[in-house]
């Protein structure tokens, strides 16, 4: 059996990004136990830093076990009960995941559709949800992976505030990325992961709840679902000081989001959000003089995901592959209707730099 020796790649797809050597020595410090009064202390200084991150309040704001698909899983079965009714927003491959999750917990799914490469139409949601007040959740992704669209959610967030449907927020791309603002939106759950512009190995998914939904969680019928995810458990673990046993928290990866989330302290969320608009900027216009177009409508283009259809249409699938295999360098393949059509060039965390845009360019002048 060989040595484990992975390749050196600069990560330019849509995740997991380059993680900062800082992250990668404290993944490697000894291993303390779950219930270790330092480990403690380590929970409550990740969970108030996550609280800064969403800029949130919220008193049940922790890292779920488990990657951001796991977020997801976390807000839906706690949420929603067998009957409930949700209005879900689908306009990439993120939002059918978050209609299929909900069916199989027994939602009455009403969606919400908009073209790919567009972002939802918030008149037509707004219109959907006064056909449907007694909606339990209205969940629609913030930044749409598959397709780098930035969906607007203030006016959303504005309805819904004083409505008893909650907000739920898909925001797995975005956070420490761009403004993921929790308290002044009125967002209810947002969850999110480490491997985007957190720039943490995948692992965890970042989970915040509203007072609103702990009330209406507190209020279920039937038991959750799903174990593992119940926070009615494992708030006893993460938001209790007796810490009850829940699980065996993933130590090392917690030391790692410890890490990443001391990291954006002292950056600054505005101005990391500023880095992300500029080093995108840069990417952009280089593109564009090398013939590449862009797939998401202008005005609403995530700066930490850019889909775009190479100037080459035949060669989409092999220019990606001699990016990969010649130059070690990993940019995304589309996914669904725009497979084979689109790449997904991502700019996120700590590869969110003009030398990583340098070494793009430098490569695709060469290939093209």
């Amino acid at each position: 059996m060989k040595e484990l020796t992975p390749p050196v790649r600069l990560l330019m797809g849509p995740g997991p990004s380059n993680v900062s050597y800082r992250v990668l020595r404290a993944m490697s410090t000894p291993i303390i136990g779950h219930l270790d009064p330092e480990f403690i202390r380590i929970m409550d200084d990740v969970c108030q830093m996550l609280r800064d991150t969403f800029l949130t309040k919220n008193l049940l704001t922790f890292p779920v076990s488990g990657t951001g698909s796991a977020g997801l899983e976390a807000a839906m079965v706690n949420l929603l009960e067998p009957g409930d009714k949700a209005v879900i927003c689908v306009h990439g491959v993120f939002g059918q995941r978050l209609t299929e999750v909900a069916r199989r917990y027994g939602a009455q799914v009403i969606n919400v559709e908009a073209t790919w490469g567009q972002p939802i139409d918030i008149n037509q949601l707004i219109d959907t949800l006064k056909a449907n007040p007694d909606a339990k959740l209205c969940a629609i992704v913030h930044a749409e992976t598959s397709t780098g669209v930035r969906q607007p959610l203030e006016e959303l967030g504005a309805y819904l505030r004083d409505k008893s449907t909650l907000f739920v927020v898909d925001a797995v791309t975005s956070l420490g990325g761009i403004p993921v603002k929790v308290d002044e939106w009125g967002i209810d759950c947002c969850y999110s992961g480490t491997q985007k512009c957190l720039s943490v190995p995948p692992g965890l998914s970042p989970i915040t709840f509203s007072d609103k939904a702990m009330a209406v969680i507190a209020a279920r019928k039937t038991k959750v679902q799903n174990w593992y995810l119940d926070v009615t458990l494992l708030q006893k673990y993460w938001g209790n000081s007796e810490r009850v046993y829940h699980h065996t928290a993933p130590i090392t990866m917690i030391f790692g989001i410890y890490e990443g989330l001391r990291i954006i302290a002292q950056e600054g969320l505005e101005n990391r959000w500023a880095r992300h608009q500029r080093v995108s900027d840069i990417l952009c216009q280089g593109l564009t003089e090398l013939g590449f177009t862009f797939f998401a409508q202008e005005g609403y283009r995530l700066p930490e995901l850019i889909a775009v259809f190479p100037p080459v249409a035949d060669q989409v699938e092999p220019l990606r592959k001699r990016l990969l295999n010649e130059y070690n360098i990993e940019v995304g393949a589309g996914l669904g209707p725009v497979a084979g059509k689109i790449w997904r060039i991502g700019l996120m965390g700590e590869t969110c730099e003009p030398r990583s845009v340098s070494r793009l360019l430098d490569a695709l002048r060469r290939l093209l």
